[in-house]
């Protein structure tokens, strides 16, 4: 299963939401901290109760950004408030988004048929697609702050820069690209869902494809890490694997079926990913997977991210913004 229709799974209820609360305004809205019962969490309740938090990206000033699941607004949290900035359109499916140096959030659009741009103050840019149908995964911004973002309908990953669009098409015939992220030299690294390989896009190169050890593995969301290995999902198989120095390696999670969905690189040279099925949270560091798990019953942990003092922050589908700070996550 992929990570977009684990997604579903994981969301039957959401369809029953049959009202969306619109707040207007661009300032702070009413918001609520808990501590949890581990008191090395800390979780923020959604403003708007009927808000689901998905994607997640922690900007350079520390603001960290989540986009809303059926909602028409995209979600920030800086000095210790949560703010809904409307975006004037519903989100469906809004699993694209990443912060520049200069604050912008990059987000994908698939009802706009857009990618778009949110200031820190609201103000938005939006870069209409060319295709009347549109089926988007992650996005991730190169060094030289290009964006890249996957587009499952046209089987390719594009290239956005200075308001042109550049599009890389995958070989494979049903390629069906999800995950996609930048090395620190520029190469783009995508996993290909549709025929189980990871690609990779070089500066003034073509794509080419590489098979993963595993057929069948249902990949999903890639990172890399400061080294320049990549690590993706498996999570048909439930492991995380990695790819570095020509070589695969992979790692299973102790949990069975965990729903392995979001993956994130430390600073501290950790991976972390979230376990949609278990609710919690894993950390694989030394070739040894560690899961940790959330405070409340039913936690569906989404989205994750590590900013860079290494506090862990994550999304949860029932509502909350979390975060696990660095001196917690080192030790467990």
């Amino acid at each position: 299963m992929s990570a977009i229709a684990l997604a579903h799974r994981g969301r039957r209820g959401w369809l029953a939401v049959t009202a969306v609360v619109l707040v207007g305004g661009l300032g702070a809205l009413l918001w609520h901290t808990i501590r949890a019962p581990d008191p090395g969490f800390v979780e923020y309740r959604m403003p708007v109760a009927t808000d689901i938090p998905a994607a997640l990206a922690v900007a350079p000033d520390g603001a960290v950004w989540f986009t809303l699941e059926f909602s028409d607004a995209i979600g920030v949290l800086r000095n210790g408030r949560i703010e809904r900035l409307s975006k004037g359109t519903q989100n469906l499916e809004p699993l694209g988004l990443a912060v520049d140096g200069e604050g912008h959030a990059w987000y994908t659009d698939a009802p706009a048929r857009a990618i778009s741009r949110m200031a820190p103050d609201g103000t938005i840019r939006s870069f209409p697609l060319s295709t009347p149908i549109v089926r988007l995964g992650r996005l991730a911004l190169g060094p030289d702050g290009a964006v890249w973002f996957a587009d499952a309908t046209t089987s390719s990953v594009t290239r956005l820069t200075k308001g042109v669009l550049a599009r890389h098409e995958a070989p494979s015939l049903g390629a069906s690209p999800f995950g996609v992220a930048v090395d620190a030299h520029g190469t783009v690294w995508t996993t290909l869902q549709g025929v189980d390989k990871l690609a990779r896009i070089p500066l003034n190169g073509p794509m080419t494809e590489l098979d993963v050890p595993t057929r069948q593995s249902g990949l999903g969301d890639v990172t890399v890490d400061r080294n320049g290995a990549v690590w993706f999902v498996e999570l048909r198989v439930n492991r995380i694997a990695r790819f570095a120095d020509g070589r695969f390696a992979e790692f299973p999670v102790p949990t069975p079926s965990a729903g392995l969905v979001t993956l994130a690189a430390a600073p501290d040279g950790a991976v972390w990913f979230t376990e949609l099925r278990a609710g919690q949270l894993g950390r694989l560091r030394d070739g040894r997977v560690t899961e940790l798990r959330l405070p409340r019953k039913g936690a569906r942990p989404f989205g994750v991210a590590v900013d860079t003092a290494n506090n862990v922050w994550y999304t949860d589908l029932g509502g909350w913004l979390g975060m696990l700070p660095a001196a917690r996550a080192r030790s467990r």
